[in-house]
């Protein structure tokens, strides 16, 4: 649980540093526009602001919540954070080649018409969506094991560590290729976002399960000699890809069904890619 939420919080904040650099790297190269700056961060914090009250209005909901409506709720946001994770990876491979021109594009229209509100409003949207979308997956993820999470002040440990690291992972990003390239740190987290998207149907199908809507099965194999997911290194496994030792005829539907999809997608995009291209 700590684990994935460390995670969400790192990769969605380096996201959302990379744009607000983007921005602010290009203000700095451009002395006719220095008057944005200032709107450059009070997007940002408006943006912050956005996402914070996107965390209050999800526990107000879930405070009017008990019993089974509370479970519904859990249920449903697993799922849309599932979602969410999906489209946000197919978002950035289709559009992460040209966020940097699309954003200068952006900037330099703004500059150039004197309209800072577009600086202001670029910084708002980047940063509200990045924020937002990280709200809604540790709800998500929140909601597949709450008792796991250990209490409050882990899982804010978990926050501020996370943001941390995003701080370092972007500094290194920074110094250039030798290091670390940006292309390598986004195969990889995009993987491993897909995992946790894996994760989160998994848990919202057993969620079904246990709610009578999705049936009961027996297990169809035991890999519990291998690793066992009710173990701390086992549990870690789970929490991030939905590995289950013991899966039903309902887990492993799940994860056909899931990964036939993400496959499909993505030969769709890179065939659409390709054509764009020619």
């Amino acid at each position: 649980m700590v684990g994935q939420i460390l995670f969400v919080t790192w990769r969605e904040s380096v996201e959302a540093l990379l744009v607000i650099g983007i921005l602010a790297a290009w203000l700095a190269a451009n002395d006719a526009a220095a008057g944005g700056r200032r709107f450059l961060w009070a997007g940002v914090a408006a943006g912050l602001a956005l996402a914070v009250a996107l965390a209050a209005v999800l526990m107000l909901f879930a405070e009017f919540f008990s019993g089974q409506a509370q479970d519904w709720f859990q249920t449903g946001m697993m799922l849309v954070a599932g979602v969410l994770i999906v489209q946000m990876v197919m978002w950035m491979r289709a559009h992460g080649r040209t966020i940097r021109r699309d954003l200068e594009g952006g900037l330099a229209e703004a500059a150039r018409r004197q309209h800072w509100w577009g600086v202001f409003t670029l910084a708002l949207v980047a940063v509200a969506r990045e924020g937002s979308e990280t709200v809604i997956f540790l709800y998500g993820v929140l909601s597949s094991g709450t008792e796991a999470a250990g209490g409050l002040w882990p899982v804010m440990g978990a926050i501020a560590l996370g943001f941390v690291m995003a701080l370092l992972t972007y500094l290194l990003l920074q110094l250039g290729r030798r290091w670390l390239s940006w292309r390598l740190f986004f195969r990889v987290t995009e993987t491993l976002l897909l995992l946790l998207a894996c994760q989160m149907f998994t848990s919202g199908a057993e969620k079904l399960i246990d709610l009578g809507i999705l049936p009961f099965t027996n297990p169809l194999w035991d890999t519990g000699w291998l690793i066992d997911d009710m173990s701390r290194w086992g549990g870690l496994v789970a929490g991030l890809t939905g590995y289950r030792a013991m899966p039903g005829e309902v887990t492993v539907a799940v994860w056909v069904l899931y990964w036939c999809a993400i496959f499909g997608i993505g030969s769709w995009q890179g065939r659409r890619v390709r054509r764009q291209a020619a």
